[in-house]
C-alpha cells in the first residue's frame, strides 16, 4: 500500500473508531460486536506501525501510553477552578436564589432579572479534572489542585475512553481553545471489582470510589490508569478561544446550551440534568434524585444549583472562592444501624491516635462500613461507647464513617468502658496528651507515622525529592525497604527495579533525587523533621537567626523567644522535640554522613532590602504577575507576606475580586495598592528585572 493510500485508510478508520467510541462510551448505543471494533483497531495499529510517520496524538492507538511517568508536573489552569457555596439548608438555598435575583435586577438595564432560570444536575463525589483542547485535540488535563494549579495527568486521562482524543465536530466546530471542567468518576460496579481485585493482590481496598478515582488517575504508570474503570462527566466551560466573553463559546448563551454543546463535541454530560424556573423546581429535583441516589451508577452527594443565563453569570462575577452564580444543596449524611465489635487505637501519620469502632459491616448508601472514627477519647467518653453497643453510623461524603450515638438498649449487658493506651500501638513510646488528643512523639521513628512523614520530608518545600510521593513512601515503609527515616539515604536503585511502578530509569532517578537532596538548606531540613508548629517561615527564621542545627539543638528557652514570631507554645514544642531521646539518635544518624547541610546565607544588606518592615497581605488575582511571584520579590526585599488582615499591616495588594480581605482593610484604614500601584512600588526600588 502506498503512503498515500495509507493515510487515507488510516484516516477512515479514525474517523470509524471515534464514532464508534462516542457511541460505546457516551450514548451507551455501540453499532457494532466488540469482535468487529477490535478488527477496526488492529487494522489501524497494523498501519500505523507500518507507516510511524502517520502516527498522530490523537489516534485511538495512542491511549494508552507505554512508558511510565517519572513524576507529575505542576501546570497552570487556563482560569481558576472554584469551589462552590454550598449547604444542607434549605433556607440557605432560598437565600442564595434570592441573592441571584437581587443582584440580577441592579443590572436591571441589561433584562437580566428577565432570564431568570436554572440549571440544576447530580453532584458527582469524584475527582475535578480540567481538559484543554487546541485546535479540537486533546493537549492537557490536570488535577484541580488549589484551583490556580494542579497536576498535569494527560497521559492518564488519554487512557479513558469517555474521553475524546480529538473533539467530534459532525455539527459544531470545535473553538481554536477550548478548557472544560469535568469530574472523574469510578462507577459504583467498577470500584466494588477494584477492591476485590486488590485484595485479592494482597493490597489495601480503597476507602470509597472518590478515592479510588484519584488514585486511579495519579499512577505514575499509565497502563495502570487504562485498567480501571474511570468516566468523565464533563459540565462546564472554563475557557475559549474565540468567544464572545469569558468562557462563553461562540453561538451559546446559557448553561442549557453548553451542555447540548459538549454533547455535541463527544463528552459524556449527565442524563439527569434539567431546566428548573423555580425553587420549588429545584426543591422537587433534589427530592427525586435523593430517591434515586442508591440507584445510581455513580456516587452523589447533592445537586448543584447553575444560573442558566451566561450573560448573567458574568454580571455577577465571583468572589475569590466561588462564583455568585451556583450552589451546592448536599444532601444529608446516611445513617444505619450496627454494633460495635472493637474498640482499637490506630496511629495516624501526624502521630496522633485516634480510637476507632470496629463495626459489624453495615451498607451505607451502597458502601460497606466496618470501621468508623471515634475522634479521641474525650468524644468516646461524651458519647459513652463501648464494644458491644449498638450504634447510628454516618457516612457524609468523602467524611469517614463516623459513630454518630449510642442507641439504648435496656437489657443489654455493656462491657467496661474504652481507655486509650499509654503507649505507642506502633513503637511503644510512650503516649503524651495534647488536649482532648492522645499523641505518640516519636514522630520519626515510628512506623505507623513514617511513611506521611517520609512523604513531608521529601515534599517541594522541604528537601524537595523528586519521586518521593505518598504512594512511593508506603511502598518503600511497607516493604521494609526504609525502617527508619536515615535509612532513605542508603536505598540503592537496584532494590527499587523489582518494584511496582519501577523501572531502571525510574529507579536510578529516585535515587539520584535522593542523593541531590542529602546537600540540603538548613531550614528546607527544619521544616522536613515536622517540629509541631515549625511552618516553612519559621523554619527559614531559625536558620536564619541560629546560622546552624548544632545552635538550634542548644537554645534554651530565652534564645528562642528572641526570634520574631517564635512564641512560648512554638517554644515548648521546639524544645520537646530536641529533647526527646529517640530524635537525638535519628538526628546523630542523618548527620553521619548521610545529610550535609549548608548555612543559610549572610542577612542581606539593609540598603537591598527596601521593603524591610513592612506587612503584606495579598488578595484576589493579578493579570501581570502571578501571586507565588509577587510575593517572592517582596520577600527578598524584606517584606513579610502574612495571610490575614490586622492592624499590624502596612498595606494590602488587592487584585481582581479582593474578597474580604479588601473589606477589612478598608475597614481598619489600611493603605491598599491595586496591581498598578503594587507595580510602581516595585520599579520604585527597582524590584522587577
Amino acid at each position: 500500500m502506498s503512503p498515500g493510500k495509507a493515510t487515507e485508510r488510516i484516516e477512515e478508520l479514525r474517523k470509524a473508531i471515534r464514532h464508534h467510541d462516542f457511541l460505546y462510551y457516551v450514548r451507551d448505543a455501540p453499532e457494532i460486536e466488540d469482535a468487529d471494533y477490535d478488527r477496526l483497531f488492529e487494522e489501524l495499529a497494523a498501519l500505523e506501525e507500518r507507516f510511524p510517520k502517520l502516527i498522530t496524538a490523537d489516534s485511538p492507538t495512542q491511549r494508552v501510553a507505554g512508558e511510565p511517568l517519572d513524576a507529575f508536573t505542576s501546570v497552570e489552569h487556563t482560569a481558576p477552578m472554584l469551589s462552590l457555596e454550598s449547604s444542607q439548608d434549605e433556607a440557605a438555598l432560598r437565600r442564595f436564589c434570592e441573592r441571584v435575583r437581587k443582584g440580577l435586577t441592579t443590572e436591571a438595564a441589561g433584562g437580566f432579572a428577565s432570564r431568570l432560570g436554572w440549571v440544576v444536575d447530580p453532584k458527582l463525589d469524584g475527582l475535578s479534572v480540567e481538559l484543554v483542547y487546541e485546535g479540537g485535540v486533546l493537549t492537557r488535563a490536570a488535577t484541580r489542585g488549589d484551583g490556580a494549579r494542579g497536576e498535569g495527568i494527560t497521559e492518564n486521562v488519554k487512557t479513558i475512553g469517555s474521553v475524546p482524543l480529538r473533539l467530534r465536530e459532525e455539527s459544531r466546530p470545535a473553538p481554536d481553545l477550548l478548557a472544560l471542567r469535568g469530574e472523574i468518576v469510578l462507577e459504583v460496579e467498577g470500584f466494588a471489582k477494584l477492591n476485590l481485585s486488590l485484595i485479592a493482590q494482597g493490597k489495601d481496598p480503597f476507602a470509597n470510589p472518590r478515592n479510588a478515582a484519584a488514585g486511579s488517575v495519579r499512577q505514575l504508570d499509565p497502563t495502570i490508569t487504562a485498567s480501571r474503570p474511570l468516566e468523565v462527566y464533563v459540565y462546564d466551560v472554563l475557557a475559549v478561544a474565540p468567544a464572545e466573553g469569558p468562557a462563553i463559546p461562540i453561538g451559546i448563551d446559557s448553561q442549557w446550551g453548553i451542555l447540548e454543546a459538549l454533547r455535541d463535541w463527544g463528552f459524556r454530560v449527565n442524563r439527569l440534568a434539567r431546566k428548573a424556573e423555580t425553587v420549588d423546581d429545584i426543591l422537587a429535583f433534589h427530592r427525586s434524585i435523593e430517591e434515586q441516589r442508591n440507584e445510581l451508577d455513580y456516587e452523589i452527594d447533592g445537586i448543584v444549583i447553575k444560573l442558566d443565563d451566561l450573560e448573567g453569570r458574568q454580571a455577577l462575577g465571583t468572589t475569590r472562592r466561588h462564583p455568585r452564580w451556583a450552589f451546592a444543596f448536599k444532601f444529608p449524611p446516611r445513617k444505619e444501624e450496627t454494633r460495635i465489635l472493637e474498640i482499637i487505637p490506630s496511629v495516624g501519620r501526624t502521630g496522633v491516635v485516634t480510637p476507632v469502632a470496629v463495626l459489624r459491616p453495615v451498607e451505607i448508601g451502597g458502601v460497606t462500613v466496618a470501621r468508623a472514627t471515634l475522634h479521641n477519647r474525650e468524644e468516646v467518653a461524651r458519647k459513652d461507647v463501648r464494644e458491644g453497643d449498638l450504634v447510628r453510623v454516618q457516612r457524609a461524603g468523602d467524611v469517614i464513617p463516623q459513630v454518630v450515638e449510642r442507641i439504648d438498649e435496656p437489657d443489654h449487658q455493656r462491657s467496661e468502658p474504652f481507655t486509650m493506651p499509654e503507649t505507642c500501638p506502633s513503637c511503644g513510646t510512650p503516649l503524651i496528651e495534647r488536649g482532648p488528643f492522645s499523641v505518640c512523639p516519636n514522630s520519626l521513628d515510628c512506623k505507623a507515622q513514617l511513611a506521611g512523614r517520609l512523604t513531608h520530608f521529601g515534599s517541594r518545600q522541604a528537601l524537595d525529592i523528586e519521586g518521593l510521593g505518598e504512594e512511593t513512601a508506603k511502598l518503600l515503609v511497607d516493604l521494609g525497604l526504609v525502617r527508619h527515616l536515615p535509612e532513605l539515604f542508603d536505598l540503592k536503585a537496584e532494590q527499587l527495579i523489582p518494584l511496582e511502578g519501577f523501572a531502571q530509569k525510574s529507579a536510578t532517578a529516585l535515587v539520584e533525587a535522593i542523593e541531590e537532596a542529602s546537600h540540603a538548606e538548613l531550614h528546607r531540613f527544619l521544616f522536613g523533621l515536622g517540629i509541631p508548629e515549625v511552618g516553612v517561615a519559621v523554619a527559614r527564621d531559625l536558620a536564619q537567626h541560629f546560622g546552624t542545627l548544632e545552635n538550634l539543638r542548644q537554645a534554651d528557652v530565652e534564645a528562642l523567644t528572641a526570634v520574631p514570631g517564635v512564641g512560648p507554645r512554638m517554644t515548648e514544642h521546639i524544645r520537646a522535640f530536641f529533647d526527646q531521646e529517640n530524635h537525638r539518635r535519628l538526628l546523630e544518624r542523618l548527620l553521619d554522613g548521610r545529610i550535609h547541610l549548608r548555612a543559610p546565607p549572610p542577612p542581606k544588606d539593609p540598603e537591598k532590602q527596601p521593603l524591610k518592615g513592612l506587612k503584606m497581605v495579598f488578595t484576589g488575582a493579578m493579570d501581570r504577575l502571578s501571586r507565588p511571584q509577587a510575593k517572592r520579590i517582596v520577600e527578598a526585599a524584606g517584606a513579610k507576606v502574612v495571610s490575614s488582615v490586622s492592624k499590624a499591616t502596612s498595606h494590602v495588594v488587592a487584585g481582581k475580586d479582593p474578597g474580604s480581605k479588601y473589606e477589612k482593610a478598608v475597614n481598619l484604614g489600611i493603605e491598599i495598592l491595586d496591581e498598578e500601584a503594587f507595580l510602581r512600588l516595585l520599579d520604585e526600588h527597582s524590584l522587577r528585572s
